[in-house]
């Protein structure tokens, strides 16, 4: 599964590529996908889940500029995937369930204002 651009628009494509990190869907693969299309746009989040699947996905979205979100240890059923972004330096903030939400929508309301601001300069 990823992301793509097609006619100027931004779409999901399903595909039959060869299993990455064991799985198909991969969190890799999405957030790979994510981090060309959105760049410095892209917020991702990783929560509770098995293996280190979406780790290096998680570096690329930082490389691109974006940032990532994990949850935090105490509050994961099981903090493999989590614990490997945050293993990678790849977590701009970790955080326990409840506040998960809280900060999806600080940081996009923030980058909503940023975005507002810039397109009144230009």
């Amino acid at each position: 599964m990823a992301v793509t651009r097609r006619s100027g628009q931004v779409v999901l494509d399903l595909n039959q590529d060869q299993p990455e990190n064991f799985c198909r869907p991969a969190v890799d693969v999405l957030f790979r996908s994510v981090a060309q299309v959105f760049g410095a746009s892209a917020l991702a989040v990783v929560m509770t889940g098995m293996g280190s699947d979406g780790a290096r996905g998680a570096c690329e979205i930082k490389g691109a500029g974006g940032m990532v979100l994990a949850q935090d240890q105490a509050s994961s059923v099981v903090w493999g995937m989590p614990g490997a972004v945050v293993s990678a330096s790849a977590a701009d903030k970790i955080c326990p369930l409840g506040e998960l939400s809280r900060e999806i929508v600080l940081r996009v309301k923030a980058s909503r204002s940023q975005s507002a601001t810039f397109h009144h300069i230009s």
